[in-house]
């Protein structure tokens, strides 16, 4: 089983010819509505992976929250730890460019308002893989990751946006995914990892990822060769399905080839959600992905 806690949003999806300047205005084609936030794509991802998923979140009581959770519902994700809250439901400015790069902006209304508690304990155990971001509050975020080691619950944290992580933190974290950013705000990869359970991930777009193991080792994971069209869910595709398969008994290695070839697939449609590749999918794309490859410390 699958939890993910973290963000849900409606975003609008803008295309334009290059991706604007400070105070530069960039005339677009038709914008779009498509549901998102980290949280709700990441469970989509493992969802559509073939994971039993459980969302755990907030939505407002407006226009917008059943179309933010439109996909999921249709998935099956288990939205009964979704609470509607009286604050406007997330929404994401998401402006894309013609090679698939994006700029982001996000309000973050009820997201704001997710906490900890919602998740009982008794959803938490040593059978379950919790999966979380930094888009709903990081304070509720490390309490639910602290329960869920206690409970011998394995933890998968996404540090995006990046922002400051308590240094006691890290050693309730098994799996710590980053782009190659938001890594930069950790300092020495090698030292971070070694203070993980298991290991962080540093994705790297197109040069695929980097996974720096707590034992000092590294795994090289190379990316999906694809000609983008928009990179929008591509991280979170990766870090949904990465929990999928560890969800589902694959060993690290494995588990990371899967989420590399899902990312890939995640570049070739507009909008984050709709994009999300399905099992089939991806198991189709493993024979033309090489295999990750284990560097000795």
């Amino acid at each position: 089983m699958i939890l993910v806690f973290g963000s849900i949003n409606i975003d609008v999806l803008i295309p334009v010819p290059h991706l604007p300047a400070p105070g530069e205005t960039v005339l677009g084609g038709d914008y779009a509505l498509a549901p998102g936030g980290k949280g709700a794509n990441q469970a989509l991802a493992a969802r559509r992976a073939g994971a039993e998923v459980s969302m755990a979140g907030a939505v407002g009581e407006d226009a917008f929250a059943m179309p933010a959770l439109e996909l999921l519902v249709g998935e099956g994700v288990d939205l009964t730890l979704v609470h509607r809250v009286g604050r406007s439901t997330g929404c994401a400015s998401v402006i894309v460019d013609a090679g698939g790069e994006n700029l982001i902006a996000v309000g973050s209304g009820a997201n704001a308002l997710v906490r900890a508690d919602q998740v009982p304990d008794a959803a938490l155990g040593p059978d379950m893989v919790l999966v979380c971001q930094m888009e709903v509050p990081p304070g509720e975020t490390a309490a639910l990751i602290r329960r869920a080691r206690d409970s011998g619950a394995r933890t998968v944290l996404n540090l995006a946006p990046a922002l400051l992580l308590p240094e006691e933190l890290l050693p309730h974290i098994d799996v710590l995914v980053a782009n190659r950013g938001e890594a930069v705000a950790l300092g020495d990869p090698g030292g971070v990892a070694r203070q993980l359970r298991e290991a962080l991930v540093v994705t790297k777009g197109a040069d695929g990822a980097t996974a720096f193991l707590a034992d000092g080792s590294r795994i090289a994971v190379p990316a999906l060769a694809v000609e983008p069209i928009d990179t929008t869910g591509a991280g979170d595709a990766f870090v949904g399905v990465l929990a999928a398969g560890l969800g589902q008994g694959l060993a690290f290695r494995p588990a990371l080839h899967r989420a590399s070839a899902a990312a890939g697939l995640a570049c070739l449609a507009r909008g984050a959600q709709p994009a999300l590749p399905d099992r089939a999918a991806i198991e189709a794309a493993l024979s033309r992905l090489p295999e990750p490859r284990h560097i000795p410390s």
